[in-house]
């Protein structure tokens, strides 16, 4: 593996993949549960071609690489200091051959791949719409946590455009947008397919949602069984240990 230099307030963290390793910056925004748990939720067929939209420091084309036998992954990321953190993790793991990190905008998506070139999208976009709550003075974490720099109907549409018939979109959001993300996916012709809500305990209200859609598909969703995060505090339920790889 390529000896990478770190920049100020970079480290490297362990993912408990394949060795695999990852740079983040403590100054900027550092992937959280949420990617973990759309790397696990998300389905990719051996062979396919695989694109995250907005893939931040690469931490799902990385983790999908690890667990999967896709033919090849590319994370679109309009930041350029977290597409250049995501292109020397990818450098760091020898992932050269398998991963490309492309600079660029996700409502210009169409633009720099080809339609329908795909055959999953994966997304981790900004939960917030700009209009909700306070945005981080550090711009960074407001371009990672509100609808700055895209919406989520940019999402799914550029989605719908690079998707291959059949191929599948995987999410993870907030579950009070969730009839908003219904109808832009029926909108766009990216049918819901299957739905699984996240609860940190078993007595609290869920606080994500993992969602998988599919282009041109049947009307018909799965609901599938809560996935809940802690036992007790500071203790990973099963199901999450196995998603992480503990």
């Amino acid at each position: 593996m390529e000896k990478i230099c770190l920049k100020e307030h970079e480290r490297i963290d362990d993912l408990e993949r394949n060795g695999y390793r990852i740079i983040q910056d403590t100054e900027r925004f550092c992937f959280g549960m949420d990617a973990v748990l759309l790397s696990g939720f998300a389905r990719v067929k051996d062979g396919a071609f695989v694109l995250d939209l907005g893939t931040g420091t690469g931490i799902i084309p990385i983790l999908l690489e690890a667990k999967t036998k896709a033919a090849h992954l590319t994370g679109l990321e309009i930041q350029k200091d977290s597409a250049d953190m995501a292109s020397r993790s990818v450098r760091l793991n020898g992932l050269e051959d398998k991963i490309d990190i492309v600079t660029g905008d996700i409502k210009e998506a169409e633009s720099l791949f080809d339609a329908a070139s795909f055959d999953v999208v994966t997304c981790n976009p900004p939960y917030m719409t700009s209009r909700h709550g306070l945005t981080n003075p550090n711009d960074a974490k407001a371009v990672a946590r509100h609808e700055i720099l895209c919406t989520l109907e940019d999402v799914v549409a550029q989605t719908a455009k690079l998707l291959k018939p059949g191929g599948n979109f995987f999410m993870v959001h907030r579950p009070f947008r969730l009839a908003e993300i219904m109808v832009l996916l029926r909108t766009y012709k990216l049918e819901p397919k299957r739905m699984q809500l996240v609860y940190p305990y078993v007595d609290r209200e869920p606080n994500m949602v993992l969602i998988e859609a599919n282009r041109g598909g049947r009307p018909r969703m799965t609901v599938e069984k809560p996935l809940i995060i802690f036992e007790k505090p500071g203790v990973y339920m099963p199901a999450i240990r196995e998603i992480y790889g503990f």
